[in-house]
Formats: C-alpha cells, structure tokens, sequence
C-alpha cells in the first residue's frame, strides 16, 4: 500500500473494525465467555491496527510518537481530570444531588479501609488503567490524529478524530448497557458523545502539541482512573445523581465543551497549519 496519510488512514480504520467487532463479538454474545479479556482486546483494537498499518505501509514503527516529547505536558495530562471532573462531583456532593461516602474506595477490594483502597487505585490500578487506555491511544492519538494532521486543519482533525471515537463506543452503550443508570439511553449518548467530541479535541492538541502519544495516554488512564475508580466509587446514588455526574451525565459534557473550547482557542492563537509538534511554547 502507499505510505500516504490517506492510505494509513483508510487501512487503520479497516483495521480497526475488524479487530473491534472480534471483540464485540465476544462481550456481546451470550456464552461465548466474553469478560476482561475481551474489552482489553477491544481497547488494543485501535493500537494493534495503528502497529500493523505501520507496518504495512512504512514498513517501520517510526512517527507513532514514541519519545517523551515535551515534559511540561506530563504533569498537566496526570492531573487534568481532577481540574474538570473534580468540581463536578464536588457540586453534587455539597448540593445533595448525590452522596460522598468514602468507604466505596475499599469496598470492592475485600473490605480494605478507604486509605488503603485509594492507594491501591493510585499505584496498580493506575498501571493497569494506563495499559488499557495506551492500546486505545496508540490508535487515535498515535496514528489518526497526526495523519489527519498532514491532510486538514485543526479543528477538522479534532472533529473527524473525535467522532471517530465517539462512534467505536457505541455498541458498548448501545447493546452492553454501558451507559448511565436510570437515565434515557439518548441522554446517556448525547452526554457521552459530547464529552468525547470535547476531550478528543482536547486530546488531539495534547498530542500535536507535545510531539508524543503518551502524555494523551496518561490523560486517558488519569480520566478512567479517576472518573470511574474514585469520584464515582465515592459517590452515592439519590436518584437523580447520574443525571449529573460520570461518563454519561450532564456535568461532564459540560467539562468536555470547555476543554474542546480551550484546544480550539490555542490552536487558533498558534495558528494553523503548523507542522506536528509546533503548536506553541507552554501549556
């Protein structure tokens, strides 16, 4: 195949779907022993495409954004999901929307004290969080969004990149029932796809800016981590909590707006198009 951006596009995308519906095919049919396996699998789709269209075309592993890239966004990429997902939670928790109880950081690893569960997220959970999130990033941070790059604008490359992974976690919420409890369906989409659209615009910045996929696969991990395994575990469902809070809530989608908003606006002040990795000179 050429090695052209349109070509490792088109090829990674294929990829992509044939190694995601292998995995969808084992968490979604009953019997077929579908579990952790399966969805790590789903979260390598992307990477092992990324890799394998690499080698097709280049016949390297080069441009995937391996080295550290610019330090300065790695402290920002850990820490960034505590600064927008942080006051959501803390406004539902002072306003009664939804309860703190922060026993819910040991209760799922055989009665341990919070303190010892928070600790046991922030060390090994952090590391299996960031090999998950890494095999998805290798894909839409590693490959697509800097091919986009070399064809279109920011904001395009933002956009379609987004949309992209919006759309390839629709059979999870749609047919798995991953997806906000006690709510529509259709609010849990529209809330999950736009703090996708804003995170990944978000997120393809981090990785254009930083010259490196992993500060975006931190942030990926950092997100999860946070999201899923302390601000939700600590809090406390009063009925109309998830209408607000996590993944599929409207504090999030908020969250995910004014962090696509802010890409948009440095993007434009540095100017585009900018060759990859020149994007600025501070966060």
């Amino acid at each position: 195949m050429p090695d052209t951006p349109k070509a490792k596009i088109a090829l990674f995308l294929t990829l992509t779907v044939l190694f995601s519906s292998l995995a969808y095919w084992r968490i979604l049919t009953p019997g077929s022993n579908g579990g952790f396996g399966s969805v790590i699998l789903l979260m390598w789709s992307p990477g092992l495409a990324a890799l394998l269209t690499r080698l097709i075309t280049q016949r390297n592993l080069r441009d995937g954004g391996w080295g550290l890239g610019r330090l300065r966004a790695w402290p920002a990429a850990y820490a960034l999901p505590l600064l927008y997902a942080g006051p959501v939670y803390l406004l539902a928790w002072l306003s009664g929307m939804g309860g703190f109880d922060p026993t819910g950081w040991g209760s799922h690893r055989n009665g341990t004290d919070p303190l010892l569960g928070i600790w046991l997220l922030l060390s090994w959970g952090l590391v299996l969080s960031l090999f998950s999130a890494t095999g998805e990033e290798l894909g839409w941070r590693g490959l697509l969004v800097p091919e986009l790059a070399k064809t279109t604008g920011f904001r395009n490359t933002a956009l379609v990149s987004s949309a992209i992974w919006a759309a390839w976690h629709m059979p999870l919420i749609v047919l798995a029932g991953y997806h906000g409890g006690g709510t529509p369906l259709a609010f849990s989409i529209a809330c999950f796809t736009i703090m996708v659209m804003g995170l990944g615009t978000f997120m393809a910045w981090l990785r254009l800016y930083s010259d490196s996929v992993w500060p975006c696969a931190l942030l990926h991990a950092t997100h999860n981590l946070f999201i899923q395994g302390v601000f939700d575990a600590a809090t406390v469902d009063r009925g109309a909590t998830a209408w607000f809070t996590g993944e599929f809530g409207v504090g999030l989608a908020v969250a995910g707006l004014l962090l696509g908003w802010w890409a948009c606006r440095r993007a434009r002040r540095d100017g585009w198009p900018i060759q990859v990795a020149k994007l600025g000179s501070s966060l």
